[in-house]
């Protein structure tokens, strides 16, 4: 399957029955291995899945696993890097898009190390919704503590210095082209 670093992309989400959820415009690709892609964008258009646009406000960092049930976006905020963690799918790329279900529960860690949960009334609602089932419900609610322990413990992709460093790699191999 073709690697996409270096290439400017789209990112798609999902929900659980096939349903756009929101779409993330020309998004570059600045590094992919066998169990993660990473991106980067400035202000990116975000259309959501009722067609409203809008532009991201900040520099952001975002990876997705082909085998951990989260994305995370990394926001470049005035105090420092703050985390938001999608709990979804793995990835996986289609024609050059990557595609992922979102599940609705979000993680944030906050540059003072705060976690947060948040989301948990309309996970509750689309779980009901959508049918989750029980395995899906038990992936997520494992996952929350996961990756909450990665949190903690400051493991990847939850280390400031290689998100700056994936930024710096954005920055270098854009500065010079017409995007």
């Amino acid at each position: 399957m073709e690697n996409l670093k270096g290439k400017w992309i789209e990112v798609q989400g999902y929900k659980h029955d096939g349903r756009m959820h929101r779409i993330r415009d020309r998004v570059y690709v600045v590094e992919e291995k066998d169990n993660y892609i990473v991106v980067t964008s400035t202000k990116t258009k975000v259309v959501e899945h009722d067609f409203r646009v809008w532009y991201t406000k900040e520099p952001a960092v975002m990876i997705f696993f082909k085998d951990i049930w989260m994305n995370i976006i990394a926001m470049f905020k005035k105090g420092g890097i703050t985390y938001y963690v999608n709990l979804a799918s793995p990835f996986i790329k289609d024609n050059g898009y990557i595609k992922y279900i979102d599940y609705d529960l979000d993680l944030k860690l906050y540059p003072n190390n705060n976690i947060r949960l948040i989301d948990v009334k309309e996970y509750a609602y689309h779980r009901r919704k959508y049918n989750y089932g029980e395995d899906i419900d038990k992936i997520l609610k494992y996952n929350i503590n996961k990756v909450k322990e990665m949190m903690i413990n400051r493991d990847f992709p939850f280390v400031d210095q290689e998100i700056y460093e994936f930024y710096e790699i954005f920055k270098k191999e854009t500065e010079n082209v017409n995007k």
